[in-house]
């Protein structure tokens, strides 16, 4: 183009251009080589940075000597890349620019070992720690904490003049050493083998710091230790400095959990009002109480009810501070869990845009861990239940699916056995449901029957593991498995309810299915009770186990009623017969009747067909009627005169009617059953 010089091409090779330099290097060596030839003293390379990896290689060969100053840098003032490493070694192969560090003072060592290093760096350690404020204390702390610690080698006498001696080295400089890994723990020593006046005297010390050791990584125990063993003047003194600072402290690594363990085991419910109704907004973060309310209340309800214009952004900051734990994977908090159920009841319909996007949340977590960690709270099962009554079918399919390989933790846990009743109450694809918990519920792989057997009778004699096992076979609403005012019962009344937007499945159609499908693995609950009788009936739960199953099980029965029925045989008067058991008795009465009582019609209704259990027992007591008549089981005699399909009838009354002063005898020292017998000949 016109106007613009164009510079004529080097028209020297790349090639030649590189022999020359070559050559040029050649040349400086050989000249450098003749006049130091005599003497050539190792180069001395500081090895630390040797192999450091840096992004300064691309400034290596651009740091020569400077031109401005004559200053060569030295190797120690720069971290080279790895592959320069090679260069570094060796003198001759350096970029020229550069030069070894060479050294001849004997003061200087070319080489040190490990043994020596180490030696050194302890040295340097322990002048470090010399220099420290209060380091002769610190250090005196620490050899009484290294002896204290070691309770059962300290006499009694000696260990309280250690302790004496902690105390005049911490009073009055405890916030000195509490924010120090290693005197803190001096600190906790001195609380635990303190008085009460000496463990107040610490925690008035420390008044003021309590939020700022929560969050320390090792301060946090001594704040926890304080908590548990004072009493509630001091934990109130604690817990109120951790007031207007719940959403700092909830998403802290280290406060956040002593924040939660405080709520969960040490707060009272007025503490744990005031630390929950800061989730619902700065307002409640800084006015502890409202200007109506003495007693501050932490349900959301109640609080929209007075201001429903504040629904907004008390609902918005909520969903907010959740979500922004659970994306933490925070979500094993007792708090968070309280949180989502006020949040989950306030939401209205299931078919609003809330309680949608609160589902999304609760489903969202692909790993599992906020199903998993909810079902083992109290309020957390509660909305897992919720969850499960108000979603698709398919949903509820992808929520039991995340606790498959947790069922037997469930089944024990007295929340998160909820969970699996919530299932049997509200999921209609009854397959998927008994796919998913039976196989684990019955211990399906385990490889012997015995071991499974044994995990049957773990369950039945489990104050808890036994509802999950039974809930199928008791009545709609079994009293003796799930009171009538327990929190459980009120759980599973909310669940039936809001079934009714989603589940089209008959209840009680429901319950069958899913009972023939229990009672049909491998017959493994029949086949129990006729393996393991003698050990069911030794406890009042394994009576009550017994009875539920030979009553509502579905399979052939005979060898689990010989097996219970063999029990009964013998004299009733021998110490340990069975007859002598009231609970055992109650089990036999009420299985000879082949029903259970109806508390709306007053009356009991029958299995058809008939269970036939009478005429098992009668062969194995025909021997002792009257004895057993007079005794503690006297019940199971009465239904066997009064069971019309029991083909022996007369025959029991004849031989009551020759013992007939006997009965008199028994119902005057106050046995029932021999009154009811006498009446009714």
């Amino acid at each position: 183009m016109p106007g613009i010089k164009r510079q004529a091409p080097d028209t020297t090779t790349n090639d030649a251009k590189s022999a020359k330099r070559r050559r040029d290097d050649k040349a400086g060596r050989d000249v450098k080589h003749e006049s130091t030839a005599q003497v050539k003293p190792k180069p001395y390379v500081d090895k630390r940075y040797l192999a450091v990896a840096t992004n300064e290689h691309k400034q290596f060969k651009k740091r020569s000597t400077d031109e401005g100053t004559g200053k060569v840098p030295r190797l120690a003032e720069t971290k080279p890349a790895p592959y320069m490493v090679k260069e570094l070694l060796d003198c001759e192969l350096m970029v020229p620019g550069w030069r070894c560090i060479q050294t001849t003072d004997e003061s200087t060592p070319v080489a040190q070992n490990s043994k020596e290093a180490h030696a050194k760096q302890r040295v340097l350690a322990k002048e470090r720690k010399a220099a420290k404020p209060n380091a002769d204390s610190i250090l005196r702390a620490k050899k009484l904490w290294e002896r204290l610690r070691l309770k059962s080698h300290v006499p009694v006498e000696e260990r309280k003049t250690l302790v004496q001696e902690l105390f005049e080295i911490i009073t009055g400089r405890v916030k000195e050493f509490v924010f120090k890994h290693d005197s803190v723990r001096a600190v906790q020593c001195a609380l635990k083998y303190a008085n009460p006046e000496q463990r107040k005297s610490i925690a008035k010390e420390l008044q003021g710091e309590y939020r700022t050791l929560a969050e320390s990584r090792y301060a946090k125990f001594l704040v926890g230790k304080i908590l548990v063993g004072e009493d509630a003047e001091t934990r109130a003194m604690v817990i109120s400095e951790f007031y207007g600072h719940v959403r700092r402290l909830i998403n802290h690594p280290e406060a956040s959990w002593i924040l939660d363990d405080t709520y969960r085991q040490i707060a009272s419910q007025e503490q744990k009002a005031i630390l929950l109704r800061e989730w619902y907004g700065p307002e409640f973060a800084i006015f502890k109480r409202s200007a109506t309310d003495e007693n501050p209340s932490a349900i959301l309800s109640n609080i929209l009810t007075a201001s429903p214009e504040k629904r907004k952004p008390i609902m918005t900051h909520l969903f907010n501070l959740i979500n922004q734990l659970v994306q933490k994977k925070l979500t094993g908090f007792t708090m968070l869990h309280d949180a989502m159920l006020q949040y989950d009841l306030n939401t209205g319909d299931p078919s609003t845009s809330e309680s949608a996007e609160f589902l999304e949340l609760i489903k969202g977590d692909e790993e599992g861990d906020l199903l998993k960690n909810l079902a083992f709270t109290k309020s957390g099962a509660r909305v897992v239940c919720r969850a499960l009554a108000t979603s698709t079918a398919k949903d509820r399919k992808n929520i039991l699916k995340i606790y498959k390989d947790n069922i037997e933790t469930l089944v024990y846990d007295p929340n998160g056995h909820l969970v699996l009743l919530a299932a049997y109450e509200v999921v209609d694809d009854t397959v998927m449901t008994a796919k998913l918990v039976f196989p684990e519920l019955l211990a399906t792989k385990l490889p012997s029957l015995a071991e499974r057997q044994n995990v049957i009778l773990a369950h039945a004699n489990h104050v808890v593991g036994r509802v999950a096992l039974l809930y199928l076979f008791a009545s709609d609403k079994p009293k003796w498995l799930i009171p009538d005012s327990s929190d459980a019962a009120a759980i599973i009344r909310e669940a039936r309810v809001l079934r009714t937007a989603t589940s089209k499945k008959d209840p009680a159609a429901r319950k069958t299915e899913l009972a023939k499908a229990l009672s049909g693995y491998d017959n493994i609950l029949l086949s129990t009770v006729a393996s393991r009788a003698q050990e069911l009936i030794s406890t009042s739960f394994g009576c009550q186990f017994v009875t539920e199953v030979l009553l509502s099980a579905e399979g052939d029965k005979t060898a689990a009623m010989e097996a219970v029925a063999e029990l009964a045989k013998g004299d009733p008067k021998e110490e340990g017969h069975v007859a002598r058991n009231g609970t055992a008795g109650w089990m036999l009465k009420t299985l000879v009747v082949g029903g259970r009582f109806d508390a709306a019609t007053k009356r009991v209704v029958k299995l058809e067909p008939g269970l036939g259990f009478g005429d098992v027992l009668y062969e194995r007591i025909k021997g002792y009627l009257v004895d057993w008549a007079v005794g503690e089981s006297s019940f199971a005699v009465v239904n066997l005169v009064e069971d019309e399909g029991f083909r022996d009838r007369m025959k029991v009354k004849e031989v009551l009617e020759k013992d007939r002063r006997r009965l008199e005898e028994a119902k005057r020292n106050g046995n029932k059953g021999a009154g009811m017998l006498l009446d009714g000949m």
